[in-house]
């Protein structure tokens, strides 16, 4: 007995549990008891193997509740959510005050706080915003993507925009946007606005000026035209001239010119002029204005901007639309004109949106088109502002207000090519870059300039002979002589792109099919003249034949009959204008 209460009072016996009380009190990982016990016993004591296991039961036990807790707290998360009311959608109106915004939800508008935690760059007017259940705003949400398109009527000096709706419904006066503040609009712009019908939020681009208005740098030199020296000699000297020699025109006291005409018949070159007339004056302007620095109201001009307008497809059935489209459109060059640029405003096909207007107790488009053009044109100064051309196949249909001095100064004629020019056009197409037949080289000493020349010429005399199988059209004049008009009388320069066009697709078929480098011969193109004359059709219906004979200069009051040839026979003559 008295051993035992000895052995009690010894270190670690009954009287040390006060200390290890202590201990346990302190520590209450189940873990580091485990450590403290297998660091007290010796090592190779067998009660370690029963420890270890027992820290490797208590670490699983931590780890499943660990990932217990984690997925309480989603669920709990996901809970709260679901019970949570839903925030409110409202749109942002105004900015009054730091913390403050004034708001639209519902319709109804609110003058709200704005959570802190919400960048300030983001709060823009006409946004989305989301509110909470006290209406303070604790998220923007940008732009609503939705919404009615509506037309401007009128851009206030204060910012504000007015738009005109519908008959019998109110104008509306609404905001701008905070992308929008700044941004130059004008009557007839296109915007979007909130479904609210509070705030103008974007600037559509216009369709219809995409289709109708190609603005485009021209890169056409004249060099790439083939022929029609004389046009081109003519408006070089009318564009070029006033500034290649200013101080001689000055002393002349000389008014540059503004607009131009170039007219004849159709695929001759009109085009292609019209945008080497834009590319060369841009860049000679360009040069003068650099050297002699800017003028008193508009700004050097650096580069040029060639407005090409597709005619008919200005012509709008809404009142008043086309008379916008006109607007617009010098407008427009006025705006690229202010950035830098000379603007040239190439009217293709002039005579749909400019023809004559004629008495009629009818509405008809030209007594209001015309008038605006021309209105437009008066408020031109020169070519330093903008340069006006227009090309039509019929300049008789062309208001004579739109053609006097003043507005269109130079008319210029674009005849169809004659031998020696449609030779220079060919030569544009058939260039050394081009594969040819080795054989046909070999017969030209090796010379392949030389082969290509041989080829243009077989072209220009298959064309130009004076032959049965070439004869195209008879007319009888007033005079009572017969004339028959061959293809070379009808040969354009689009008629010599499609025969070239016509050979490459025969020499490109041929080596696709005997997979062997065979280039052009000149069959081909003797082949492509027939079936381009032959596919082609190149005269209309004996019934049309009056106004094909405005095309081929030959005016109908001086045909009596004309008459065609179709498939090696001539047709019974039509009368055109019976001699009384």
């Amino acid at each position: 007995m008295s051993d035992h209460r000895a052995d009690d009072k010894g270190p670690g016996g009954p009287a040390d549990t006060g200390a290890g009380k202590r201990a346990s009190s302190t520590t209450t990982d189940p873990l580091e008891l485990i450590e403290q016990c297998l660091a007290s016993f010796p090592e190779n004591d067998p009660r370690q193997q029963i420890l270890y296991k027992l820290r490797h039961s208590v670490m699983l036990s931590a780890a499943s509740q660990q990932q217990r807790d984690a997925e309480f707290k989603k669920i709990s998360e996901v809970v709260a959510k679901l019970t949570a009311p839903a925030n409110r959608i409202g749109t942002l109106l105004d900015l009054p005050g730091e913390g403050l915004a004034r708001i639209v939800v519902g319709g109804a508008e609110y003058y709200a706080n704005v959570d802190p935690r919400v960048a300030a760059a983001d709060l823009k007017i006409g946004a989305q915003i989301l509110v909470n259940e006290a209406y303070a705003v604790i998220k923007t949400l940008g732009y609503d993507l939705n919404g009615p398109v509506l037309k401007l009527t009128e851009a206030l000096p204060d910012g504000r925009l007015r738009f005109e709706q519908e008959m019998g419904r109110q104008s509306m006066i609404l905001q701008r946007s905070s992308d929008l503040v700044g941004v130059e609009l004008k009557a007839g712009d296109e915007l979007r606005i909130d479904p609210g019908h509070r705030i103008a939020i974007e600037k559509l681009e216009d369709r219809k000026a995409k289709t109708h208005v190609l603005d485009e740098v021209p890169t056409v030199t004249w060099e790439q035209i083939g022929g029609q020296q004389e046009a081109i000699s003519a408006i070089r000297k009318a564009i070029e001239y006033p500034l290649l020699h200013a101080e001689t025109f000055e002393q002349f006291k000389f008014t540059q010119p503004k607009g131009f005409l170039l007219y004849g018949p159709p695929g001759c070159g009109k085009t292609l002029i019209g945008q080497a007339a834009a590319a060369s004056l841009s860049k000679l302007v360009s040069e003068s204005m650099a050297a002699g620095g800017k003028t008193e109201t508009l700004p050097a001009i650096t580069g040029g901007a060639f407005l090409h307008i597709k005619g008919p497809e200005i012509l709008n059935m809404w009142l008043g639309e086309s008379e916008r489209m006109v607007r617009d459109l010098f407008a427009k060059a006025r705006a690229r004109r202010r950035e830098g640029a000379l603007p040239f405003i190439f009217i293709d096909e002039a005579e749909s949106i400019l023809g004559t207007r004629r008495a009629s107790r009818s509405f008809n488009i030209s007594s209001t088109l015309v008038p605006m053009f021309c209105s437009e044109m008066d408020g031109i100064e020169s070519l330093r502002d903008v340069v006006i051309i227009l090309a039509s196949n019929r300049p008789d249909l062309i208001d004579p207000a739109v053609l006097r001095p003043g507005r269109i100064d130079r008319k210029i004629k674009v005849s169809r090519p004659n031998r020696e020019s449609a030779a220079e056009i060919l030569k544009v197409y058939l260039t050394n870059e081009l594969p040819l037949d080795q054989a046909l080289i070999a017969e030209r000493g090796g010379d392949k300039t030389k082969a290509f020349a041989s080829l243009v010429d077989g072209v220009i005399d298959q064309i130009y002979k004076r032959t049965d199988e070439n004869r195209l059209l008879s007319i009888r004049l007033r005079s009572g002589q017969n004339k028959v008009l061959y293809r070379g009388d009808l040969v354009s320069g689009a008629i010599l792109s499609s025969i070239v066009q016509r050979a490459k697709e025969t020499a490109i078929d041929r080596m696709i099919q005997s997979g062997q480098s065979v280039g052009l011969i000149a069959q081909d193109l003797s082949d492509a003249v027939l079936a381009e004359f032959r596919e082609g059709e190149m005269l209309p219906p004996d019934d049309a034949a009056e106004e094909w004979l405005k095309l081929l200069d030959h005016h109908p009051e001086q045909v009596v009959g004309v008459s065609s040839f179709r498939r090696g026979r001539q047709t019974e003559e039509r009368l055109i204008n019976q001699i009384i």
